[in-house]
């Protein structure tokens, strides 16, 4: 066991784990975090993705022990009213639908977008090819994305 002083969501957390320990596991289980959520733990569905000082990374294959002092985010910390762009976009285009994957989705697309205020077509796809949904909705996700650059 190691302790690890970590900024999450703006603020500093105090852990005690093994260093190799999933930030994933960090999260849900040390933190109560419980919106990333398990997807594969292979790190190819993106239902795990939270931001590393605003990078989309894949939480169930990032060692508590690699962030050291880069700030993470999670869902819970995108806003604080769930007022983010992507999620006011993310409502109005009616994406979600079983909802599992929603909130990778979200994080990759926020991430995209605060690297690439207005990404093309080619831009989204690329950005988000890592993110699974099983309900299909990537229509709806593409469009809720435009309409987040738009604001």
């Amino acid at each position: 066991m190691a302790t690890f002083n970590l900024k999450i969501n703006g603020k500093l957390q105090k852990v005690e784990v093994d260093p190799t320990t999933p930030m994933l596991w960090v999260l849900r289980d040390h933190l109560d975090l419980q919106g990333t959520k398990y997807g594969c733990g292979i790190a190819q569905c993106g239902a795990c993705t939270v931001h590393l000082d605003g990078i989309a990374v894949r939480s169930c294959q990032l060692p508590v022990s690699a962030v050291g002092k880069q700030a993470v985010t999670t869902i819970e910390g995108l806003s604080a009213h769930g007022d983010h762009p992507v999620q006011k976009a993310w409502i109005e285009h009616d994406v979600a639908q079983c909802g599992y994957c929603q909130a990778g989705q979200i994080m990759s697309a926020a991430s995209l977008l605060k690297m690439n205020p207005r990404p093309s077509d080619a831009d989204i796809d690329a950005a988000m090819s890592g993110n699974i949904c099983r309900c299909g909705t990537y229509t709806r996700i593409k469009a809720a994305i435009r309409s987040a650059a738009n604001r």
